[in-house]
């Protein structure tokens, strides 16, 4: 990177710590400090959700997958796309309609506190370890690609999204994740435009891949590809649109925001499908000695085709903004991790069993508390995950993850559409689905699925995985649905309390929430939020502009303008909103 990619990166950092600052005077208690207090609007809690759903993986690992694959990666991010449709369509809604500031406290109305209490211990710990293994693998992709110190890129980073979740909570949190989508998806596509132009077009583009990587025909005769494909659709369907997920909706005005929210998703990743993977393909099309640019990464040299095609085609200074992107992506899931895990011990450990009297002052600076001690934890973990990584650190939580999210992710969705479940229904189900992932993994080998089909090839790796994660989300969610659904055979030794808790969750979930009646007109804050996030932006944009002075070609100066005028038009649209809507702010 040069003298201005590095100056981008310091801008940005200070950038964001500066929207913390900004955004602290919206948090008055611990439903804002959490949940923006049920009063965030649709495109900024649309644009948090998108965000939150990917982190730098797409940009190395993923990248990797279409650099030697083609599009089969982008099978995942279409079931994206389909899961935030079924989000607005119909589950979003549903959740803003919970009327809850943690997803966990839904989990206890609709199955009680044995579930609340093992979904939460499940929740934070997992969540907490998986963003450590993002942000150190964010550490050490960019110490081998650009030189940077691992331990200091952890740190800053960590510290950097630590601040603020502290400072700003929530509100921080949905608008830094809304203006880093500002930044990403005009980078990205820069970067494709750019890739294209470069290969002499769209034809030249096709004409300079093998023949497999545009051939959609090719699910119908790669070994286990079509059950890969439709696992993924299924698997995001569910991940998307169960009860852990409500959180991505609780701050929303009302149903018609969570609706909204959830199409601006749908929209983004059918946008990011385009933006994030024809770069690395056009990087195979090129030719690209990645050994050679990148000789630090070893046998992992194919995760920087995205950012090998980037340091080809775009122009100086530029670079710095795809790097601050590929930041954000793991910062998102980050904060709004550190902030969830914080509301959920305070609002389902700490007030309900140690402090049940506890002020709304003294939850909140509790919440501090916790959020620095997870933060710290977070930033602890990825520096001494490079120490663990001969023991198979890595490889063990990928799967660990994978045992564990369906059959969590099965009752928490089907939670929401069956209603005659006893309370045990739903750690009952985790406890089936986990014993019977590993029965499943230990049994039902690639090996015994060629055999079973009828397959005499050697299998290939690609084939290996797509029966390995394809085969085992089956199994798991056929196991878990089964059991779930067989213990509605229990209902009827329900107690009458049970069953009216269940029935009022369901008539809650249903009932739309009329902000003014609820909270009160004079709650709302929308003008305040567009002209804040509005001006930001414009901030933003004004310093991408500028960029432009740097010595570069005609096409590259038009790309900082471009990149820049984005997110000048979109702050301008914003600030334009708070003068002309008549609502009080």
């Amino acid at each position: 990177m040069t003298v201005y990619d590095y100056a981008v990166l310091v801008f940005y950092f200070v950038y964001m710590l500066a929207i913390s600052w900004v955004f602290r005077k919206f948090v008055t208690n611990v439903s804002d400090y959490f949940r923006g207090g049920g009063k965030a609007v649709w495109w900024m809690v649309g644009g948090s959700a998108f965000m939150a759903a990917f982190s730098a993986w797409t940009f190395t690992g993923a990248a990797s997958k279409a650099y030697t694959d083609g599009w089969p990666i982008m099978a995942i991010y279409v079931a994206n796309a389909v899961g935030f449709v079924l989000n607005a369509v119909y589950f979003a809604p549903r959740f803003r309609q919970l009327r809850v500031i943690t997803s966990v406290e839904a989990i206890r109305e609709r199955f009680g506190r044995v579930s609340e209490q093992v979904m939460m211990w499940l929740q934070i710990p997992l969540s907490t370890l998986q963003a450590a293994i993002h942000l150190n693998a964010l550490g050490v992709f960019f110490a081998a690609v650009f030189g940077l110190d691992l331990t200091w890129t952890i740190v800053v980073t960590g510290v950097v999204v630590l601040v603020m979740a502290l400072v700003g909570g929530s509100w921080a949190v949905l608008a830094g994740d809304f203006i880093q989508v500002l930044i990403l998806m005009p980078v990205c596509l820069a970067v494709t435009v750019l890739a294209i132009l470069r290969l002499g077009g769209w034809d030249g583009f096709v004409a300079g891949l093998p023949p497999s990587y545009m051939n959609l025909g090719q699910i119908f005769t790669t070994d286990f590809l079509g059950l890969w494909c439709v696992a993924m659709l299924l698997k995001q369907i569910t991940s998307t649109n169960n009860l852990f997920e409500a959180g991505r909706y609780l701050a929303v005005k009302d149903g018609r925001h969570a609706r909204w929210a959830g199409y601006l998703g749908a929209v983004l990743f059918i946008i990011g499908i385009v933006i994030w993977f024809l770069p690395p393909m056009a990087a195979k099309a090129l030719g690209l000695d990645l050994g050679a640019m990148f000789p630090g990464l070893g046998k992992s040299v194919s995760e920087a085709s995205f950012i090998a095609i980037s340091q080809v085609v775009m122009p100086v200074g530029m670079l710095g903004l795809l790097v601050s992107g590929i930041f954000a992506a793991t910062m998102s899931g980050m904060d709004s991790g550190l902030n969830k895990n914080a509301g959920i011990f305070i609002k389902n450990f700490y007030q309900p069993l140690l402090r049940p009297n506890a002020t709304d002052a003294q939850m909140l600076r509790l919440g501090q508390i916790a959020t620095v001690v997870l933060g710290i934890v977070v930033i602890y973990i990825s520096i001494r995950m490079a120490e663990f990584k001969d023991l198979g650190l890595f490889l063990l939580m990928q799967r660990v993850s994978i045992l564990v999210a369906v059959p969590i992710t099965v009752p928490l969705l089907l939670g929401l559409l069956i209603r005659n479940t006893p309370p045990w229904s739903a750690w009952s189900t985790v406890l089936v689905g986990f014993f019977g992932s590993f029965f499943v993994s230990s049994f039902f080998t690639p090996e015994w699925g060629a055999s079973f089909f009828g397959h005499t090839q050697p299998l290939t790796p690609a084939s290996r995985e797509y029966w390995i994660q394809g085969f085992q989300f089956f199994a798991n969610v056929a196991l878990a649905s089964v059991w779930f659904v067989g213990t509605k055979l229990f209902w009827n030794r329900c107690s009458a309390t049970y069953r009216a808790q269940v029935d009022a969750f369901f008539v809650q979930m249903n009932t739309p929430v009329d902000f003014d009646r609820e909270e009160g007109a004079g709650a709302a804050n929308d003008n305040r939020q567009s002209a804040t996030v509005g001006w930001l932006s414009v901030a933003y944009g004004a310093f991408v502009c500028l960029l432009a002075f740097i010595p570069n070609t005609l096409v590259g100066r038009l790309a900082f303008l471009g990149c820049g005028g984005v997110v000048l038009l979109i702050g301008g649209a914003l600030i334009l909103t708070s003068r002309r809507t008549p609502h009080p702010s």
